[in-house]
């Protein structure tokens, strides 16, 4: 993961761990995306299959 944001990726998903909030952009050189079904007919039916949940400070 970079410490440094990739504006090629940008993010609005605050709660994922690669989330940079300062610049609405990813953390990670790159992402994968995959579909929520055995099918996909509009980009409603894709997620980003590279999001982990942010880590809660004492977990």
């Amino acid at each position: 993961m970079n410490l440094t944001s990739n504006k090629s990726i940008s993010c609005t998903v605050s709660s994922c761990e690669h989330h940079n909030r300062s610049d609405n952009a990813c953390l990670l050189n790159s992402i994968q995306v995959g579909r929520c079904g055995p099918t996909t007919s509009s980009s409603a039916c894709t997620e980003c299959d590279s999001f982990q949940l942010k880590k809660t400070i004492g977990q």
